[in-house]
C-alpha cells in the first residue's frame, strides 16, 4: 500500500506557518521545535520540510540531500541542547514512531530528541 500522507495533520500546519512553534533549528529540509508537552527536560521534536508519513518512507523516498539536511540536524540539536555524548553531555533518547503499532500520533515523520535526564528503560512492559 503507497503511503498516503494528510496536509491537515499538525506539523504540515507548522511548516506552513499557520500553528506557531518554538524553533530551536531550521534549516533547509529540516525543522526541530520544542514539545508542547515534554516528557523530559530536554524534549525537541525534529521534522522534515518534505511530506513523508515515516521514516521508512521518508528513507525510501527522500532526496540524498533531504537525508543528510534531516540527520545532521539531529546532531546539531543534540550538541544544541547539550545532550550529545561527545561533547560533554549526558546522552539522549532518539525516538521515531512509525503507524499503529508503533502507536504514531501525527502522520508526518518525526524523531523526537529526549534527555537533559536519565530515562530509564526503553520499554516499560516487554512483550
Amino acid at each position: 500500500m503507497p503511503y498516503s500522507y494528510d496536509d491537515d495533520n499538525i506539523f504540515a500546519k507548522i511548516l506552513r506557518g499557520e500553528i506557531p512553534n518554538d524553533t530551536v533549528l531550521e534549516t533547509e529540509h529540516s525543522l526541530a521545535f520544542r514539545d508542547i508537552r515534554p516528557q523530559a527536560p530536554e524534549h525537541v521534536l525534529i521534522i522534515p520540510k518534505g511530506k513523508y508519513v515515516s521514516f521508512d518512507h521518508f528513507a525510501q523516498e527522500a532526496t540524498a540531500e533531504e537525508i543528510t539536511d534531516f540527520t545532521r540536524a539531529v546532531g546539531e540539536v543534540c550538541r544544541k541542547l547539550g545532550v550529545a555524548p561527545g561533547a560533554a553531555g549526558g546522552g539522549y533518547r532518539l525516538i521515531s514512531n512509525a503507524g499503529r503499532d508503533g502507536v504514531q500520533e501525527v502522520p508526518h515523520l518525526h524523531v523526537h530528541v529526549l534527555g537533559g535526564r536519565v530515562l530509564g528503560p526503553m520499554l516499560a512492559h516487554p512483550a
